[in-house]
């Protein structure tokens, strides 16, 4: 069994196309699997899209990720986890080279991202430097990371002290309980932030990441994962009358 762990916070944008995208993918591997959605509080139509399409939900009001990543792991059944931002669209490519790595001995991993659509020519560069770093070091963004559920309860699983960076803080965990790998493929995720921060906000973000890992949260980093520009940039394209 293979679980899908998407945490949940007011995704009615993306949440269908996540989805979508898991059922497709999964279609073409054939191998048994489940969806937890894990619902964080949301005051949109995100635990109706979940329920439509048939995956199972949890519901909780937790407002940190760390402990909602946590809270769909303790719910699932399988052997395997995948962790999978719901603004995000995996492949086959992704999922099949993932599972290649875990049945070959390693703890875990995670795929780098494209985005979903154009971002700015600044965005592009930044882009393009985090891809070749994070192949290089073995780091990759929190959209997509999997393991096995031995390796996920070894490494004591997300962080739950941190409020960002939990991605960054269980990849360094899983890396003292066994290999961790970066596959060649890549998945899909929004670009959304891109939409309410500038070159420089993100310049200042990546120079605290490198110099304090996962404990780099400050004013700027919270309001753009959590506070009012978080919440503007999820709110559904209203469409042209």
């Amino acid at each position: 069994m293979i679980s899908f762990i998407v945490p949940a916070h007011n995704e009615e944008r993306w949440l269908g196309q996540c989805l979508g995208s898991i059922r497709v993918t999964m279609e073409k591997i054939a191998e048994p699997y489940e969806v937890i959605v894990v619902d964080d509080a949301s005051t949109d139509s995100t635990h109706r899209i979940a329920e439509q399409m048939g995956v199972r939900t949890l519901q909780v009001e937790l407002r940190k990720i760390s402990a909602v990543r946590n809270a769909g792991a303790r719910l699932a059944k399988g052997e395997v986890f995948f962790f999978v931002d719901a603004d995000t669209q995996i492949n086959e490519r992704a999922v099949g080279a993932a599972l290649e790595v875990l049945r070959g001995g390693a703890a875990g991993g995670g795929c780098v991202f494209d985005f979903d659509g154009p971002i700015p020519i600044w965005g592009r560069v930044m882009h393009f430097i985090g891809v070749v770093l994070g192949r290089l070091i073995r780091w990759v963004g929190g959209c997509f990371i999997f393991c096995t559920r031995d390796a996920f309860h070894a490494a004591g699983g997300f962080p739950e002290g941190l409020y960002a960076g939990e991605d960054i803080g269980f990849i360094q965990r899983l890396k003292k309980v066994g290999r961790f790998e970066v596959p060649k493929p890549t998945v899909l995720t929004s670009g959304r932030k891109l939409e309410v921060v500038g070159p420089w906000e993100v310049t200042m973000l990546l120079l605290r990441i490198a110099i304090r890992g996962p404990r780099y949260e400050n004013k700027m980093a919270m309001d753009i994962l959590y506070g009012p520009r978080s919440e503007a940039c999820k709110r559904p394209v209203k469409s042209a009358p």
